[in-house]
């Protein structure tokens, strides 16, 4: 069911899953921290059933893709280029573009610099670019959330301290954080196994470490055009329900669900929802 592709974009190659007729509207899936695109096995089947052809990658540092040493190769705007040459590479103008954590961000940006690139955006549980900056330098309960980043922050240290006790500590904070279940032990040792691959973690964190050290010029306007639709899991345990409602007010045609009892990992834990919107909102 499942292809596996190495695909040159942006100078790296990147390794993806593809699934579904190859002359179906183009779906691409953007992961986070510290997933691969294993974190949408619930959906890639569903959109590929509905007739979309759809492409998970492993973005740069991550799993089987390429992993730059240079922390400038971690920049947002490398991230987003590498989305585009995705796009490219599938022999579509647009896609849909669908983003959690990291890859949100990822997603976010591609909105602001390449909306004409972009049929429909999908964001899961991450704000706005801008509105996460404002909390960011002005929100104290923010701040407090965000501490986690600043660690990562360290030469090496972060790096130790995942990968002890056979990567306890990452575990701990994906099921940690996540509603009970949502994991597997098997999921784990998928997981795991990308993480353990060489120089991946310490690829993975260098999205952090870039973002602080070499953020992205501004784009030209902050106002996303592109029709959105955002879900957003209530009980996030980094990132603020408040910037739900302010990152759609920064959207000119935008649908914003709220989940009341989810946590940062909808698409695990609501994965029947987020697929049932995803589909619809994307076939209208």
């Amino acid at each position: 069911m499942y292809e596996h592709k190495l695909i040159a974009t942006n100078g790296i190659t990147l390794h993806a899953v593809a699934a579904g007729p190859e002359d179906g509207p183009l779906v691409l899936l953007l992961h986070g921290f510290p997933e691969f695109w294993y974190g949408w096995r619930r959906q890639i089947p569903a959109l590929a059933a509905a007739g979309f052809r759809v492409l998970a990658p492993d973005q740069r540092g991550y799993n089987l893709s390429d992993k730059p040493r240079e922390l400038s190769a971690y920049r947002l705007d490398e991230l987003a280029a590498d989305a585009l040459g995705l796009i490219d590479a599938a022999g579509r103008e647009r896609a849909f573009v669908v983003g959690h954590d990291w890859g949100a961000m990822v997603a976010w940006w591609l909105a602001l610099v390449a909306p004409h690139r972009l049929h429909r955006l999908a964001i899961l549980n991450v704000p706005h670019p801008y509105v996460f900056r404002s909390h960011l330098l002005n929100d104290a309960e923010q701040q407090k959330r965000s501490l986690y980043a600043g660690f990562f922050q360290l030469p090496w240290l972060p790096e130790a301290a995942l990968r002890a006790g056979d990567w306890r500590a990452a575990e701990q904070a994906m099921r940690g954080s996540s509603r009970p279940g949502a994991f597997s032990d098997d999921d784990m040792a998928e997981y795991r196994r990308a993480w353990a691959r060489p120089g991946a973690m310490t690829a993975m964190l260098n999205w952090y470490r870039a973002l602080a050290q070499r953020p992205p010029d501004d784009p030209p306007s902050p106002r996303v055009v592109v029709p959105t639709t955002i879900i957003w899991g209530l009980k996030d345990f980094a990132l603020r329900g408040v910037m739900a409602a302010e990152s759609a007010a920064e959207c000119d045609d935008v649908e914003l669900i709220e989940l009341p009892d989810n946590t940062h990992w909808v698409q695990h834990e609501a994965p029947d929802l987020v697929n049932e919107t995803l589909i619809t909102r994307f076939q209208s």
